[in-house]
Order: structure tokens, then C-alpha cells, then sequence
């Protein structure tokens, strides 16, 4: 048989086919690699949900453990957006499933809040790790940070602590250096009380316990008269 000649044409042609062929074979292979792939990443995936979500389990196990006390003031919050002073707002949320717990935001900043028994029986929240403090008075409320030693908003109001501050305003509470105060006219000396005199103790009484008689005395000597000059003796 002989042999036909190459051309350079052929050549050409060829390569051309050549070219077209391979890309066709990588993209036909491709698939089957991102099946695979996904087939090994999937479980992985599967393992990190599951973790997340008993972190979570757990968080929220960790955090159900409120005393009475701290409940009775997590029902005192007032909860929603509150307007604060210089354009300010603060949103206080309670969480449902964990009772007790409230989810403070202001501006890009949140916070995870419970509530914290006090001395002096006020309302106070507080983020220990982040060093937040939302503390509730009766005519405003405030959130501050203990760690920068910042005050982050102030004057926050909801209506009824609104209602608080308007009667504050019109009838200020009295103070200390309001009250009168009173002079004695004619003061008087305190009269003291009569003293008493100590008494004496009462001498003890010596009774002889074997009374004897007087042993009389021998009869004196009588003596001679004495003379007033010797020539009258």
C-alpha cells in the first residue's frame, strides 16, 4: 500500500482537531469531579450544623438558670424602640425562648442583657462580657459602658416614663435644703435629775458566841491623907 504524503494543509487540519477535541473532554470531566467533591464535602457540612446547633442547644441550656429574683426584674423591663437624646435610639427585645434574657441593639452595637439583683432595688441589666449596663429609673433610662467608662445613651424614655418626667417637671420632688428650719425662741436649759445619795452599808452585828461576866479588880490600898504643911500633920 503506499504511503500518502502529509501536507502541511493536513497538518493543519489536524491540530485544529485536535484543539477542539480537548477542551470538550475537560468539560466533560469536570461534573464528575464537582459530584464527587460535593458527595466528600457534604458530610462535613452536615457535622458542623449539628455542632452549631448543640452550641446552641447548650447556650440556651446555660442560660435558662435564673433566680426568682432576677425574673421579677426581667418583668419590670420595658421592652421596644425608645428615643434618646441627640438623635439616639435604643431597642430593648425580650428573647422567648430563654426567659429573663434581652437582646439590647443600639445603632450596630448589641448586646446580650440579664437582668442583676441589686441593694438598692434598682433596675439594672447588665452584658458582664461586653461590660454593658442598661440601667431603668423610673423617668428615663440609660446604657453605659463599664469597661470604656463611657455613657452610650441617655435619656431614653418609653411613654410611661415620659408621663414620669412631664410630673416631674411641674412638681419637682422636695429637697433637703427646701425644708425649714426651726429655731427654739426661748431655749431652756436641761434641768438635772436629783441625785441621790449613796447609802451606807449596814454594819454587821457581832454577837459573842460565849458571853463571860467582869472579873472584878482587888480592892485598892488605902492610902494616907496628905498634909497641907508638915507642922499640922
Amino acid at each position: 500500500m503506499p504511503l500518502t504524503k502529509v501536507t502541511p494543509v493536513k497538518k493543519n487540519i489536524l491540530a485544529s482537531a485536535l484543539l477542539i477535541a480537548l477542551p470538550l473532554t475537560l468539560l466533560a470531566q469536570t461534573p464528575a469531579k464537582a459530584v464527587h467533591k460535593a458527595k466528600r464535602l457534604a458530610p462535613s457540612q452536615v457535622e458542623i450544623k449539628s455542632k452549631a446547633v448543640q452550641m446552641a442547644a447548650g447556650i440556651r441550656a446555660a442560660e435558662a438558670a435564673l433566680s426568682p429574683a432576677e425574673l421579677a426584674i426581667a418583668a419590670l423591663i420595658y421592652q421596644g424602640s425608645m428615643p434618646c437624646e441627640l438623635g439616639a435610639s435604643v431597642t430593648v427585645t425580650a428573647d422567648p425562648k430563654a426567659p429573663g434574657y434581652f437582646d439590647l441593639q443600639i445603632k450596630n452595637l448589641k448586646y446580650r442583657m440579664t437582668p442583676v439583683v441589686t441593694s438598692t432595688g434598682a433596675i439594672r441589666l447588665e452584658d458582664q462580657q461586653a461590660g454593658a449596663v442598661w440601667l431603668q429609673l423610673s423617668n428615663k433610662s440609660m446604657l453605659m459602658n463599664q469597661k470604656l467608662g463611657q455613657r452610650l445613651a441617655d435619656v431614653c424614655m418609653n411613654p410611661e416614663q415620659v408621663i414620669v418626667a412631664e410630673r416631674l417637671i411641674k412638681s419637682p420632688a422636695p429637697s433637703l435644703l427646701d425644708k425649714p428650719i426651726v429655731v427654739a425662741s426661748d431655749p431652756k436649759p436641761p434641768v438635772a435629775a436629783p441625785s441621790v445619795a449613796p447609802s451606807l452599808p449596814d454594819a454587821p452585828i457581832v454577837v459573842a458566841s460565849d458571853p463571860k461576866p467582869p472579873v472584878a479588880g482587888p480592892d485598892p490600898v488605902p492610902q494616907p491623907a496628905l498634909c497641907a504643911a508638915p507642922s499640922y500633920c
